[in-house]
């Protein structure tokens, strides 16, 4: 794109300017915003100019809206500045990172119950939406094997999952041309449950996804009712489908503070599971990873062997280059909290979670669709015919106001006409801050109450989070 155009397509000013702090020579002066400078700056400027336009951003600790880590601790905010320059892919120049990589997820394997610690396979990536890409592929790739070996046709692949799934699994079928088949949330079933799973299942299914932490609401599926369902349906038509757990939340939630659930390895029909190590494992962005079952599951054709960068490195990830910092950070989380420290920490965020959703249900307008008491996510809705006059856009906008990032937004598609609001609590959220919340939303709520006539709604609705 060139200048003009940008200046034109960009609705900004084109120039920056620098405010003169110490009057210094060639302090004073602007910078086109699209066009790189000719000459190089002081350091000091060049930091003035990004700090200041950062600072235009929220306030993360208020952000509300985003499953992703905002706070971690002053060691760990050290060792991120000390590893900063460390590429994860470059096993032969550090070997001591590679080697923590390895034990991250062979802790998660165990923690997940593999059946043998020994036969089993994973590895660390940018994040769970590139976790979930490569449980995906593996799900494929293994149906394609098998029709191949039984010399039948491998067009026309599908996925079945729940029609609130997270948009990575969009992208997943388009990007590999599968068929998505979404089984639609009602009221009676807001998420993928097994309920009429035999209409969507045929030879062509590669797999099921099941959300272990729905991000619309936060709710998990049942793994162990879907497995039951696929059971039933084998023994009736002998397809047998496998399960990729999406954890991208529930997954380190579940093991410390609700370990009697069985969503795991330990159902026959988990063949993989992915997780955010930056959500509630605690990391800053970007780290996921992604566990399977065995080493059987994991097709050889998806692990490339590269002599690249002094040595001859088996990787199995989409990125190539990718920081090493954020896998480092897990293993010192690990390390810091262990099992009973993480059990702790997301109790705390469920404790505040459930507060926090049960005062918003003794608030008039407000009904509960989540509480949450699985992964500390929770949802509401205005109460069907409360007013005409306001609606959670506006509220929204309202707390927007105050630096809370408080999303509101329609359901999946076959509800779209139900708007949630959503609260993601994570470990930077105080039960002191969750107080402050409160009184901001009660007040809010206080001067919607006393309008007399609706909002402009295309000003306070023109761009809202969806999920």
């Amino acid at each position: 794109m060139n200048t003009s155009k940008a200046r034109q397509t960009t609705n900004v000013d084109p120039t920056i300017s620098v405010n003169p702090v110490f009057v210094r020579p060639g302090e004073a002066t602007e910078f086109d915003k699209f066009v790189m400078p000719e000459q190089p700056s002081l350091p000091e400027t060049a930091y003035q100019i990004v700090h200041d336009e950062a600072i235009l951003d929220g306030n993360s600790r208020l952000n509300l809206a985003t499953f992703v880590s905002t706070w971690m601790d002053d060691e760990a905010k050290k060792l991120y500045a000390e590893a900063a320059d460390k590429n994860m892919i470059d096993k032969d120049e550090y070997p001591a990172t590679a080697a923590i990589e390895d034990r991250c997820w062979r802790m998660l394997a165990d923690l997940w119950h593999v059946p043998d610690t020994s036969d089993t396979i994973g590895t660390s990536t940018i994040g769970s939406s590139e976790a979930c890409m490569l449980g995906g592929l593996a799900l494929k790739r293994l149906w394609q094997q098998k029709r191949k070996a039984e010399g039948k046709s491998t067009e026309k692949p599908n996925l079945i999952m729940s029609a609130a799934v997270q948009v990575v699994w969009e992208k997943f079928c388009n990007y590999w041309d599968i068929e998505p088949r979404y089984v639609p949330v009602t009221p009676e079933h807001m998420v993928l449950d097994g309920f009429e799973l035999e209409k969507y299942v045929d030879e062509n299914t590669i797999g099921v996804v099941a959300i272990l932490g729905q991000t619309f609401t936060g709710a998990y599926e049942p793994v162990e009712a879907i497995a039951a369902k696929l059971d039933e349906i084998q023994a009736n038509t002998g397809l047998d489908v496998k399960i990729h757990v999406d954890g991208a939340s529930g997954a380190m939630v579940a093991p410390f503070c609700q370990p009697d659930l069985k969503w795991d390895f330990q159902i026959d029909r988990v063949n993989s599971i992915s997780t955010s190590g930056h959500k509630y494992g605690l990391v800053y962005p970007g780290v996921g990873w992604v566990i399977w079952r065995n080493t059987a599951v994991l097709p050889e054709s998806m692990i490339f062997h590269v002599s690249y960068l002094g040595g001859d490195m088996p990787t199995l990830a989409l990125n190539f280059s990718r920081p090493g910092a954020q896998v480092l950070l897990q293993y010192y989380q690990f390390l810091r909290l262990g099992r009973e420290g993480y059990r702790a920490v997301q109790q705390n965020s469920i404790d505040v979670a459930t507060y926090l959703s049960s005062e918003i249900a003794k608030m008039g307008p407000f009904e509960l669709v989540s509480k949450g008491d699985t992964i500390p996510v929770f949802a509401w809705v205005l109460k069907d015919g409360y007013t005409d006059t306001w609606s959670l856009y506006d509220l929204a906008d309202r707390l927007r106001m105050k630096g809370w990032l408080v999303p509101a937004y329609p359901m999946a598609d076959d509800m779209s006409d139900v708007v949630l609001q959503r609260i993601v609590v994570k470990v930077g959220l105080s039960r002191d801050l969750a107080s402050a919340l409160l009184s901001d939303i009660k007040g809010e709520v206080a001067f919607l109450e006393s309008l007399q006539s609706p909002l402009p709604r295309e000003a306070s609705s023109g761009s809202h989070f969806h999920h």
